[in-house]
């Protein structure tokens, strides 16, 4: 069995190829474009490695068409967390880190642990993530050129500054509103992206960016339970203690896509007074002497967790439910 390690960087892949019953390695560089992934291919196929388990590091935005074009080819793929590896290679013995060292434990993380393997998002999905993207980029522009405005307002400036802010902010509230418009058109033409955005927003708290933003979500990676979910939002609660002496308070893992952790803080802060569930249960934190941050923490743990529910049952949220039991 061949494992194919790959360290990623915007430019170059680095490569090792670790075959596990001789405990051989070969490596490579190749660009990481179109090119490259072709090169990296027919290598792998002159050395009877067309089939090896790739392990890669998601690395930003740069990973994303090697791992689609290695998928694409039929490879295995499995993408593991940048912490995890590191901790790995710490606990393995690698000293040095370089390009090929990374690429190196890669391929052997995979020839010990036999990690799962990532399934590539559909093409809906892809689509809908990329719209999302961009439309959080103009948000964002805009809302500097509203501050910028203000400040404008506030101070002395010359009329023609005022006017291209005034000009900027035309434009990219008309860029917003077509992108929110291309955004629902896209979820409204695919049935299931559809449904699960209409079942999320059965949830009180949950509202149209946060459905879109969860549903993409949804698309792209599938979670077998309540618990992976929130694990994979860095919401779970990381627990230190050691012996007699060592009593860490439990904090947020924050171990993954921190927009999205983001994202939710705010419709945790109005779950908390208008959702029945998560209402009952930041009042019992609190009056078990919690601190407000960490039952707003478990807030929003508990939004992921309606989120995984109706989804996962197909069902709309039951406010009545916890009552009812």
């Amino acid at each position: 069995m061949f494992y194919l390690g790959i360290d990623v960087s915007k430019a170059k892949l680095d490569c090792m190829l670790f075959e596990a019953s001789s405990q051989k390695k070969k490596s490579k560089v190749v660009a990481n474009s179109a090119a490259g992934f072709k090169q990296l291919l027919e290598w792998l196929a002159k050395h009877g490695a067309a089939d090896a388990h790739v392990v890669l590091e998601p690395t930003g935005v740069y990973h994303e068409n090697c791992a689609m074009a290695l998928s694409d080819a039929g490879m295995p793929v499995t993408l593991v967390n940048p912490a995890r590896i590191r901790d790995y290679a710490k606990g393995t013995g690698y000293k040095n880190k370089t390009d090929k060292v990374d690429s190196a434990v890669l391929a052997q993380f995979g020839a010990k642990e036999n990690p799962p393997l990532w399934q590539p998002p559909s093409l809906e999905a892809r689509v809908l993530k990329a719209l999302l993207v961009r439309r959080d980029a103009i948000a964002e522009d805009l809302q500097r050129e509203i501050n910028r405005k203000e400040k404008a307002e506030s101070t002395v400036t010359p009329a023609p500054i005022t006017r291209s802010i005034e000009d900027a902010i035309a434009f990219l509230e008309s860029e917003l509103a077509k992108l929110q418009k291309m955004i629902d058109d896209h979820i409204d033409s695919n049935p299931d992206l559809k449904e699960m955005r209409r079942l999320l927003e059965t949830i009180p708290g949950v509202g149209p960016r946060v459905s879109a933003h969860v549903t993409s979500l949804f698309a792209a990676k599938k979670f077998k339970r309540a618990e992976h979910l929130s694990c994979y939002l860095g919401l779970a609660p990381v627990i230190k203690e050691s012996g007699t002496s060592v009593r860490g308070k439990p904090q947020m893992s924050k171990a993954g896509p921190g927009h999205l952790r983001k994202l939710l803080y705010m419709p945790a802060v109005v779950a908390t007074r208008f959702n029945p569930h998560i209402r009952a249960m930041y009042e019992r934190l609190l009056a078990r002497g919690k601190p407000k941050m960490s039952a707003l923490g478990a807030a929003m743990r508990k939004l992921a967790h309606l989120c995984f529910g109706v989804v996962s049952s197909g069902k709309p949220y039951d406010g009545n439910f916890a009552h009812q039991a």
